[in-house]
């Protein structure tokens, strides 16, 4: 490996961008490939380039076939945030390489494929990381380091809050369908799963929930169909300990003061975090005594993306796993996990009943 963390990016969209402006953000790291089947594409990831101070713009290769980037550009680490229903194909090429992996989220868009991917990634060497960022919220980090610290004692109720704006257009509009994204408990929801799971260290057991379409992209139609993402629900999830989960998502509620509000109680306290206020609140039962810590994130991280820095935090530590050989914080595993819940969430929404985890393997 050269002395600069040399990165190619598979897939030059929306999350791309964020990624190329955090890269630059780190010491002794260079995007210097970057591959997307769409020109228009391409035009922004080189805008997003030459607008960075000290980026080599000039030593940016571009591509629009991943394979042709693999055979020609010279490389340390990939980045794929292709669309959901690519990583999969993407994934069997570049697992055959030697190359350090980020891979977006979802890990794939289906268990089958999820499957197959952590399977493969048993016997691969290098770095093989799932873009689960919502972990590395510097509050939500702070708040899960303090719970996992003992301060609300034995854990036993996590609530996830997300209210929020829409889905964004994307190319081709692929993220309006379900087979594209693999649902939206899939591709918006597999990060709350994925807390549910760091945050309690334990694995679940059934999921049910009830969700659906109400009020976002009714009115839409490509080639002929009509979206059929859903854009809101509730999700109960049963963990081994006997400790519960809750998700409350809904996707038009972009008004809200705070967009992501998690709470956690113990048997001796509760914690509360709100995104993006970035407060923390500590509530001991006895004696009853609310304290809130406030955590400070730097500017530039904040202007890097729009996930609260935790995207630049994940990249500290991927790149020092890359680096130090240490095994990725956020594993193969994790991701199908993650993808496995929010199927089984989807399967209890459809079929108006509890799915046990163990159904779906």
């Amino acid at each position: 490996m050269s002395n600069t963390t040399r990165y190619g990016i598979i897939g030059a969209g929306m999350m791309a961008q964020e990624h190329i402006r955090n890269i630059y953000l780190l010491d002794d790291a260079a995007v210097t490939a970057v591959c997307d089947p769409v020109q228009s594409s391409l035009t922004w990831s080189e805008s997003t380039i030459r607008s960075i101070d000290g980026a080599n713009a000039e030593g940016v290769q571009y591509f629009t076939d991943h394979r042709d980037m693999l055979a020609k550009a010279d490389l340390d680490a990939l980045i794929i945030a292709s669309p959901n229903f690519t990583h999969i194909d993407v994934l069997r090429d570049t697992l055959q390489t030697d190359l350090a992996h980020l891979v977006e989220k979802p890990l794939c868009t289906t268990l089958a494929d999820a499957l197959e991917i952590e399977e493969r990634v048993k016997s691969f060497d290098p770095v093989f990381w799932v873009g689960l960022e919502y972990r590395y919220m510097p509050p939500v980090a702070r708040m899960i380091e303090r719970a996992h610290a003992g301060d609300v004692g034995a854990m036993k109720m996590l609530s996830i809050r997300e209210h929020r704006f829409p889905f964004l257009p994307k190319v081709g509009n692929w993220n309006r369908f379900n087979r594209n994204s693999g649902g939206t408990f899939v591709e918006k929801c597999c990060h709350f799963f994925d807390l549910m799971r760091f945050i309690l260290q334990e694995e679940p057991v059934a999921v049910m929930g009830m969700g659906g379409q109400a009020v976002n992209h009714l009115n839409e139609v490509y080639d002929g169909e009509t979206p059929d993402i859903f854009d809101h629900g509730f999700v109960a999830v049963e963990f081994e300990s006997g400790a519960k989960a809750q998700l409350d998502l809904c996707m038009f509620a972009e008004g809200s003061e705070n967009q992501e509000e998690i709470t956690l109680v113990g048997d001796q306290a509760k914690l509360e975090v709100k995104i993006p206020e970035g407060v923390i609140t500590f509530m001991p039962r006895r004696p009853k005594n609310p304290v809130k810590e406030t955590v400070e994130i730097d500017e530039a991280v904040l202007a890097a993306g729009s996930h609260f820095g935790s995207s630049y935090f994940q990249h500290l530590d991927f790149q020092k796993a890359m680096h130090s050989g240490t095994p990725a914080m956020v594993n193969a595993h994790d991701g199908r996990m993650s993808v496995q819940m929010g199927l089984a969430a989807q399967v209890s929404m459809v079929e108006r009943r509890w799915v046990e985890m163990s159904e779906l393997v």
